[in-house]
């Protein structure tokens, strides 16, 4: 295993630990100027979020309505109600992206499976590194004011639905994830940087509790004029 990513691991709970749950469950509330620009505005009300661990699943309640819920996987993407029905699926949901630029209008099918590729990419980080296919290497670090991060750049295989195939994490001393930069592909490939703000711990387990995700410029900074994504977690549980 790459001697970093064993750090980063054990900073973040352990990989023996997280082997030993299933599922994870959070709040989420999310907004940010992205979803007006897709045409698909979140509102600020809280979600609850369930995560499978050891497989690329998730759902999300209240979405659309308080009685509906998201349930993704990479090969399908559902609206329900509580009770199954369905309100709409897509399968292969990710070739329904072709062709989208930032400003494309999303439909609710493209705002759920958003949702559910990026929060489950999230609350996996960094333990989906380990999983089959993926595979890291550590890349030159990055000095930010007067710390130095180290940056693990981690290439997904096309089988795991996420923002794009290349991704980077920067740790700091701590080996805390401070940021992580991606393409967003479903959306024309923008460049994107995302700030970790706090940590939170649940059950042995630590992540990022707070994140704002930015357009990246070419200096590879974040562009701090217009916050697209904001995402709060609390209340986790890992079961």
């Amino acid at each position: 295993m790459n001697e970093l990513l064993r750090k980063v691991l054990g900073a973040h709970g352990g990989l023996e630990r997280w082997r030993s749950y299933n599922t994870v469950e959070a709040t989420i509330v999310a907004r940010g100027g992205f979803f007006a620009l897709k045409g698909a505005l979140m509102d600020a009300d809280p979600r609850r979020l369930t995560v499978w661990l050891h497989e690329e699943r998730a759902t999300l309640s209240n979405f659309g309505a308080a009685d509906q819920r998201i349930m993704f996987t990479p090969e399908r993407i559902a609206v329900e109600k509580l009770d199954g029905t369905i309100v709409g699926d897509r399968f292969a949901p990710k070739d329904s992206f072709a062709g989208h630029q930032m400003h494309t209008p999303w439909d609710p099918l493209h705002l759920a499976y958003f949702n559910g590729e990026a929060l489950w990419t999230y609350l996996a980080t960094p333990f989906a590194f380990v999983m089959d296919g993926v595979r890291v290497e550590e890349t030159a670090p990055w000095q930010e004011g007067k710390e130095t991060w180290r940056v693990l750049r981690v290439y997904f295989p096309g089988s795991i639905g996420t923002h794009c195939e290349v991704q980077d994490f920067f740790f700091d001393e701590k080996l805390e994830l401070r940021r992580h930069d991606y393409n967003v592909n479903i959306a024309g490939g923008f460049p994107a940087a995302q700030l970790m703000l706090e940590y939170t711990e649940a059950n042995g387990m630590r992540l990022p509790s707070k994140r704002r995700a930015y357009t990246r410029g070419r200096d590879w900074r974040p562009i701090l004029d217009m916050l697209m994504v904001s995402i709060d977690i609390s209340d986790v549980a890992f079961s």
